[in-house]
């Protein structure tokens, strides 16, 4: 359930998905959750705007916020008849995550996802995890859980610093 392209959006579609897409994420303010993929598709069916979401993990904490911010800003838009769905198939996959996502993340201090699939990639086994301070590749894990449950906790071995890294999954 991929986001349509512009080109087979209607005008109210694409007004509503530009709305959408600037919610941010509350764990990760600098992101949006177009950044973040977690914005699947707004389409339009009998005059009510229907956004579907789906979480970066089951369970996360953050979409309830997420599709309570995505209302308000339909609503803001202009529309009245908004809806808001959840769904978990398939499951979000940090691949769906920008490139403009990425680098906003290491602006920000944490370390973006590798691009894997393998079966460690949600503990950051075996990634080139690079450190968002200084660029170095000499880090360590810390902790497999970090500030929030979707990162881990690192440390760069050549710049001293701390940080997140973003668990890929």
């Amino acid at each position: 359930m991929s986001a349509a392209p512009s080109s087979t959006r209607s005008a109210a579609e694409e007004r509503a998905w530009t709305a959408a897409a600037t919610v941010t994420d509350p764990e990760v303010p600098v992101l949006t959750i177009a950044d973040l993929g977690v914005l699947r598709s707004v389409r339009e069916e009998n005059g009510r705007i229907i956004a579907t979401i789906t979480p970066t993990y089951s369970g996360c904490p953050a979409m309830d916020m997420i599709a309570l911010h995505v209302e308000l800003a339909l609503r803001e838009a202009g529309f009245h008849d908004v809806a808001v769905e959840t769904t978990l198939s398939p499951a979000w996959t940090t691949d769906w995550m920008s490139e403009d996502g990425r680098n906003k993340l290491a602006a920000y201090g944490i370390a973006p996802p590798a691009r894997s699939g393998r079966r460690g990639a949600l503990f950051g086994a075996g990634d080139d995890i690079r450190c968002p301070h200084c660029g170095s590749s000499e880090t360590a894990l810390v902790s497999a859980f970090g500030s929030t449950a979707c990162k881990a906790l690192y440390r760069c071995e050549a710049c001293r610093e701390p940080f997140d890294y973003f668990k890929c999954h």
